[in-house]
């Protein structure tokens, strides 16, 4: 039996769904990043951050990245982003929208509103919810051993370190 395992990563600036046993398509790539969406749009409501629109330039340019991190099955940052945030997950089975970015937003048990700022233990949960961002842009891939690569692309990017920004732009969730 092959236990599940992940990964993530986020940058401090910043599709098909299989059922592996019968190899049948769930979602579509559209309806993935749709669900990825709806998600991070419930998140940021509870932080006062208003919702995203979801890219389909961005979507692109993330699924092509996703491929390529598939294709070699090693999971690090895009060099060639430009200005745009980035969350990157891999799992050793299929992912879902909402189980990628209810990971990524689990993060924020370990985000101190008293001491804001990037931590590599939060940066998910913040390129999330951080207010000043607008768009949105998801890519999903799967390597040729069933594991898959998510890649989140956000504009303008989020988790800036200057002065005031975490203050200003990742606010507590209302309860």
């Amino acid at each position: 039996m092959r236990l599940p395992f992940y990964g993530l990563v986020s940058h401090p600036l910043g599709l098909d769904l299989h059922e592996p046993a019968l190899g049948k398509q769930l979602f579509t790539p559209d309806q993935f990043a749709e669900e990825v969406l709806r998600s991070h749009n419930e998140y940021r409501r509870r932080h006062q951050a208003p919702p995203l629109k979801l890219s389909s330039k961005l979507s692109r340019e993330a699924t092509r990245y996703a491929e390529s991190l598939a294709s070699t099955r090693i999971l690090k940052h895009s060099a060639s982003r430009g200005s745009c945030g980035e969350n990157l997950a891999w799992a050793s089975y299929d992912q879902s929208g909402k189980d990628v970015a209810d990971r990524w937003y689990n993060e924020v048990k370990n985000y101190n509103y008293n001491r804001p700022g990037f931590s590599s233990g939060t940066g998910h949960f913040t390129a999330m919810v951080w207010r000043s961002t607008k768009k949105l842009g998801v890519g999903k891939a799967e390597a040729t051993d069933g594991s898959t690569f998510v890649v989140a692309r956000y504009f303008p990017a989020g988790n800036i370190t200057n002065q005031g920004h975490f203050e200003a732009n990742v606010l507590p969730p209302r309860n």
